[in-house]
């Protein structure tokens, strides 16, 4: 299925739905991200699909061809940027595709895989949302002027949250080998910022120090997993 080939319906776009008749398909494996971009998505007027990997994201482009594609930067089983290389050579291309991330060296990387354009962390902003996109579609699916775009905020669902801390918890029960530690700072990092959990994330910044100086992590990963268990309990108490 081709969700934007050139015999697809488009709604035309309105100043409330600047996306309307858009797809988007968000390669993120934070529950609490896409949270907050699916809400973005339902204000705007497009459809959204997911996908929590590169393997997922593969499969569904197998299925059908979104009009916007917002890919994250790190996932489980590899690079965003590998994804977006790929898609950059595709005949015919996706109108639109995005890096999304909030660490520092990101955007450029996304760029340099050929991505048209990033969307930073944390994404609160309907306004930056709108905007970022609209510039990149064709004229003939934007509506009349950027100037339509929303300037409200979106917050996602703290059970969101809740997920990403199961997520996490359950690698965490795994070997954890070099390759799944680095993995979990990089999830946690992330979604403990976006979230404002200043605690999780300074363990996890502390767990990242460690590792790049070659000191033991033992001590550091038990925090790691103490915390987010913490926070699991927490909801099952309320």
């Amino acid at each position: 299925m081709d969700d934007s080939g050139p015999f697809a319906p488009y709604p035309s776009p309105t100043r409330l739905r600047p996306l309307l008749g858009q797809t988007i398909l968000v390669v993120e494996d934070s529950r609490y991200a896409c949270d907050a971009i699916r809400l973005m998505c339902l204000h705007s007027g497009a459809r959204i699909r997911r996908a929590d990997c590169l393997t997922s994201a593969r499969r569904h482009l197998q299925i059908y061809r979104p009009s916007v594609i917002i890919v994250d930067m790190g996932l489980p089983d590899g690079s965003g940027a590998d994804l977006i290389a790929e898609l950059t050579q595709e005949v015919p291309r996706i109108d639109a595709i995005l890096g999304l991330s909030g660490d520092d060296g990101a955007e450029a990387l996304a760029f340099n895989a050929g991505a048209d354009g990033f969307l930073a962390k944390p994404m609160t902003s309907l306004a930056y949302f709108q905007s970022t996109i609209l510039q990149l579609l064709p004229e003939d699916r934007r509506p009349s002027g950027l100037e339509a775009v929303q300037d409200d905020t979106v917050h996602p669902d703290p059970m969101a949250y809740q997920d990403d801390m199961a997520h996490i918890a359950d690698v965490l029960a795994g070997p954890t080998d070099q390759r799944t530690l680095d993995y979990v700072v990089q999830f946690l990092s992330g979604v403990a910022r976006d979230a404002e959990d200043t605690v999780l994330a300074e363990a996890a910044r502390q767990l990242a120090t460690s590792r790049e100086q070659g000191a033991p992590v033992t001590a550091q990963a038990a925090r790691v997993a103490g915390l987010v268990q913490f926070r699991l309990q927490q909801q099952e108490a309320i």
